[in-house]
C-alpha cells in the first residue's frame, strides 16, 4: 500500500499568532505528518461590507471585520512560515478563498493548491487553479455531482494533477452523515485518486477511511480544542494526532497484498506443533 499523505490542517487555528502557528508546525513534524495547510483570504473580497460590519465579539474587537482581520496572516507571517517549514523540512500550502489570495500564494514555491468545498462552485476560480498546473486537493463538501464533474473536467483539460477529497462540511460531522462508501464510488466515477478531509470527532472514522485506499488524509490540528475559533472543536489535539498517524502507518503495513493460500515461514513450525495430533 502506498503511503498516505497526511495533512495537518492548521487553517486559522493559529488565531492570528505566529508563535501558535510555529508550535502547530512543530507538533505536526514531531508526530510524523507530511504536510501542514493554512487558509488565505482577502477579507474585503470574500466578505461583503454589510457582513464585515456585523457586531461580533472576539479577542480582536466588536465587529466581524475585526475578527476576520485578526485571524488573517499577510506576507510577513507567511514568509516566516515558509522559512520555518523549510528549516523543519516539512511542506506547507494553503487553500485560497479568492483569486487575489491564489495569486498571493505564488510568492512561495509551494507544491500544492487546495480548492475548499466553499470554492468548488466558483467556476472562474476553479479554472484559475487548474491553470496553475500544480497538484491540487479538491474538497467536495456541500457539492452535487455536477459541481464535482465540472472541476474534474477543468483539471483534466488543463492536464493538471489532482485528487478529490471526500468531505462533509459539518463541524463536527455526525458519523451517520459521512458515508465513507462514497470514496470508492468517486474512484469509479471519476477515475482518480480520492482522499478524505475529516471533520468528525475522534480518529476512528479517519482510520476506517485509510483502510479504503485513500491517497491523502486531512484533519484539523489544534493545541487545545477549547481555544477560541470555529474549527477548534472539530480538530485533533497533539495526542490525538499522534495516535492517528501511528494508526495510519500500522494500517498501511497491515493492508499488505492480496494473497490466498499463503503460509508464512514463521507459521510452519507452529502449524507442525498444533497439527501434530492430526493423522
Amino acid at each position: 500500500m502506498k503511503e498516505i499523505n497526511i495533512i495537518a490542517e492548521i487553517g486559522i487555528n493559529h488565531n492570528g499568532n505566529i508563535d501558535i502557528a510555529k508550535k502547530l508546525i512543530d507538533i505536526a513534524k514531531d508526530v510524523g505528518v507530511n504536510t501542514v495547510k493554512f487558509q488565505k483570504r482577502t477579507i474585503n473580497k470574500v466578505y461583503s461590507e454589510d457582513d464585515l460590519n456585523v457586531p461580533r465579539k472576539s479577542p480582536w474587537g466588536k465587529t466581524n471585520r475585526e475578527q476576520k482581520n485578526g485571524l488573517e496572516f499577510g506576507y510577513k507571517e507567511y514568509k516566516i512560515i515558509d522559512d520555518y517549514c523549510k528549516d523543519k523540512k516539512i511542506d506547507w500550502f494553503a487553500s485560497a478563498w479568492d483569486l487575489e489570495s491564489l495569486d498571493f500564494l505564488d510568492n512561495f514555491d509551494l507544491k500544492f493548491n487546495k480548492i475548499a468545498s466553499a470554492m468548488i462552485v466558483d467556476k472562474d476560480f476553479v479554472e484559475n487553479v487548474a491553470n496553475k498546473n500544480k497538484h491540487t486537493f479538491i474538497s467536495t463538501g456541500m457539492t452535487n455531482l455536477e459541481d464535482i464533474k465540472y472541476a474534474v473536467d477543468q483539471f483534466n483539460k488543463s492536464n493538471t494533477s489532482f485528487e478529490l477529497m471526500h468531505c462533509i462540511s459539518l463541524y463536527p460531522s455526525p458519523p451517520e452523515y459521512i458515508n465513507l462508501k462514497t470514496i470508492n464510488k468517486m474512484k469509479k466515477v471519476f477515475n482518480c485518486n480520492v482522499g478524505y478531509s475529516g471533520h468528525e470527532n475522534g480518529i476512528a472514522i479517519s482510520l476506517a477511511a485509510c483502510s479504503m485506499g485513500i491517497s491523502s488524509l486531512e484533519r484539523h490540528i489544534t493545541l487545545d480544542r477549547s481555544m477560541y475559533g470555529s474549527d477548534q472543536s472539530a480538530s485533533l489535539e497533539p495526542r490525538g494526532f499522534r495516535e492517528l498517524v501511528g494508526g495510519i502507518r500500522k494500517i498501511e503495513k497491515a493492508m499488505g497484498e492480496e494473497k490466498l493460500g499463503y503460509i508464512f515461514e514463521e507459521e510452519k513450525s507452529i502449524a507442525k506443533k498444533l497439527r501434530a495430533h492430526i493423522k
